[in-house]
């Protein structure tokens, strides 16, 4: 595939009343040693000043600063907003309330650049760690460095867990959209990433570039976590993908495929979806069959839900 005729990378930033943290994404890009991006942030209707404190720094930065706005609809839809209009190759998400090293964009086009060339177009992304602010690494590494994998065999085959950092190639983001749920704050990463798995290598390495800010109230995960019943939508959906496009993965990691079943019905109940309803929404005899056997624990969990929405 063709680079884009534009910077190397797109440094995308969904924003939402964040102009109190900003200031460290800000910081951090304007260290970077590979001056060759843009930095492109969609806000997602904020009422704080953002939009004036983008400006001045428009204004000042020695690198371009894009700035879009879009009605409040969630994170999700502004990502696919952001790949639809960012100008870069490589399109590398950072998060609102974090930061990454200084040499973090110099060592991603190191390692695409160190992919073999003949190899190339089966790859669409590098992945690196996180640490937090207290410089813990986040989950765990991966098992060689790289590993050439994808997401799906990261996580069921090597049972790699915790917070990753990395770009998708911007055509390969455009391909693979996020399902655009309404009234939802996010849809899980996870649904676009294990789909462009089936398609596409990752190229994953054991280097630190990122850091993600994990405690306070002004985490973004901290502030999306909020009742079971409300996201319940993009829940149901998350673990319905699970069911449908990843059993083959089942005798590897089978204790997570029973939470995804009984999550399954456990969040489509919270929707008010019939049992009949959410098996006709399988689509294999094994996900069926699965998802009858935890409808019990599902049932319960429901339950649990609603005792909490309602308290």
């Amino acid at each position: 595939m063709a680079p884009l005729p534009g910077p190397q990378f797109t440094v995308f930033t969904a924003s939402y009343n964040r102009a109190h943290t900003l200031p460290r994404v800000y910081a951090s890009l304007k260290a970077q040693t590979l001056r060759d991006f843009e930095w492109l942030i969609v806000d997602d209707g904020s009422t704080d000043g953002t939009a004036e404190l983008v400006a001045g720094w428009a204004a000042e930065a020695d690198f371009p600063i894009r700035y879009l706005v879009q009605d409040h609809g969630g994170k999700h839809k502004a990502a696919n907003l952001g790949a639809r209009e960012a100008h870069g190759e490589l399109f590398l998400p950072l998060d609102s309330d974090d930061e990454c090293r200084p040499e973090a964009l110099e060592r991603f086009a190191a390692h695409w650049a160190g992919i073999p060339e003949s190899q190339r177009a089966s790859f669409s992304a590098v992945t690196a760690l996180c640490d937090d602010q207290h410089g813990e690494i986040v989950g765990s590494r991966f098992p060689r460095d790289p590993t050439d994998s994808d997401a799906l065999e990261i996580r069921y085959r090597y049972h790699v867990t915790g917070e990753k950092w990395g770009f998708q190639t911007t055509a390969v983001r455009r391909e693979f959209p996020f399902p655009e749920v309404d009234g939802q704050p996010n849809v899980p990463d996870a649904i676009v990433w294990n789909r462009i798995s089936r398609s596409y290598r990752t190229r994953f390495v054991n280097e630190v570039l990122r850091t993600y800010h994990v405690d306070g109230n002004d985490s973004i995960t901290q502030q999306s976590r909020s009742s079971a019943v409300w996201r319940a939508p993009a829940f149901a959906l998350r673990w319905r993908v699970t069911l449908n496009e990843e059993l083959d993965w089942f005798r590897h990691d089978p204790r997570w495929f029973v939470r995804a079943a009984a999550n399954y019905s456990r969040f489509s109940w919270d929707q008010g979806r019939s049992f009949r309803d959410q098996g006709r929404d399988l689509t294999s005899p094994k996900a069926r069959l699965l998802h009858a056997a935890t409808a019990p624990l599902g049932w319960v969990l429901h339950r649990r839900d609603r005792a909490a929405a309602a308290a």
